[in-house]
């Protein structure tokens, strides 16, 4: 295992600013306890600051090797005992780990140590009493790098937790702004206008139907999914609408079992697909716009007639983007589109109720 992926597990710079920090802090403890107790005492600031120089630089080696040997035992046992499943394994494990990491560093650097300049008591003490004093230190490391590690874990969490939100604040408005979009008002409104003086049975229906839509809007905005029933009802309402406007130029059919009605997909979803079919198609009595919504498998199809307009208006994509943010919300299935000889074909994956409860409940 490299070292460079081990360390990514903390940033490393500041990983090397801590050790550096914790190399100087403990050879501090060492030299002044030393001195403190007459074990071995300095006689200048000069001789403390050459001690302190030489013994944070082996220090932090020894730290170095412990803390990638510590990585090396946090990415293994974030693999096979999690913290959130099996915490009692988890302590009693990453203890033993430690326990034998510190003990594997110490008894070589002892060793070391006495071959270059024997210790004047028994070796068999000083390993014993190093083995333990790296434990210690060993323990203290680990909790300071797995704090550090959650911490660093539940920040990252938090900020994309943000950004999920973020998104889905943007995505809910841009929803709603495309649902209050002035073009659609305001020629809704003249629809209404003209039926008002013509058909006042037509004129009130027309006005149902434009007020079902904004309550659709309002009830389900909130709402992650909706059932594909909803959705269907919603959109004929919609329809309705175009279909005053456009009169007979605009064919709709629907065919759809009702084994799928239950099924579910991010509200608007239609909506957002059948609006784009009207922006980008010519429309007219020698040039009817045929739209069919059918179901094969998992997945609702949306397919027409191409008849692209003809202008300066250039698709952005955004709506298939917003389409496919607002799936990634709740799934990680992908609408897709395309187009097949002379028809464009959208295929909005369906949901089934298990998955999503099971998957995000």
């Amino acid at each position: 295992m490299k070292i460079k992926q081990v360390a990514t597990l903390l940033p490393f710079d500041k990983l090397i600013k801590l050790l550096i920090c914790l190399s100087i802090g403990t050879q501090l403890i060492i030299i002044l306890y030393n001195n403190y107790t007459g074990f071995y005492p300095f006689d200048s600031l000069t001789q403390f600051a050459v001690r302190l120089i030489k013994g944070s630089f082996l220090s932090f080696i020894v730290y170095f090797f412990i803390t990638i040997l510590n990585l090396i035992a946090i990415q293994y046992l974030n693999k096979t005992f999690d913290w959130q499943h099996q915490t009692i394994k988890r302590i009693v494990v990453q203890l033993i780990l430690t326990s034998l990491i510190a003990a594997a560093v110490a008894l070589p650097i002892t060793i070391l140590v006495h071959w270059i300049t024997p210790y004047p008591m028994g070796v068999e003490i000083i390993l014993y009493t190093n083995v333990i004093i790296f434990i210690i230190i060993n323990i203290s490391t680990m909790m300071i790098l797995e704090g550090w590690y959650y911490f660093l874990e539940s920040t990252k969490a938090k900020r994309i937790t943000e950004k999920l939100q973020n998104e889905l604040s943007q995505i809910r408005f841009e929803v709603l702004k495309s649902q209050l979009n002035p073009h659609f008002i305001f020629n809704s409104l003249n629809v209404l206008s003209s039926l008002i003086e013509t058909d006042v049975n037509k004129s009130q229906q027309f006005f149902d139907e434009f007020a079902q839509i904004y309550r659709y809007v309002l009830e389900t905005i909130e709402k992650p999914v909706v059932t594909l029933k909803e959705e269907l009802n919603f959109i004929r309402s919609y329809i309705f609408l175009q279909q005053i406007r456009y009169g007979e130029a605009l064919r709709y059919s629907v065919n759809i079992p009702s084994s799928a009605l239950n099924q579910m997909l991010p509200p608007l979803s239609l909506q957002l697909v059948m609006e784009n079919v009207l922006k980008h198609n010519s429309i007219s009595e020698f040039q009817p716009l045929h739209i069919e919504v059918y179901t094969n498998k998992d997945m609702l199809i949306v397919k027409n007639n191409i008849q692209q307009k003809v202008s300066n208006y250039k698709s952005t994509g955004l709506g298939q983007l917003n389409l496919t943010k607002r799936y990634a919300m709740i799934s990680d299935k992908k609408p897709k589109f395309r187009v097949e000889t002379n028809d464009y074909i959208v295929k909005l994956p369906l949901i089934n109720t298990t998955y999503y409860e099971s998957s995000y409940h």
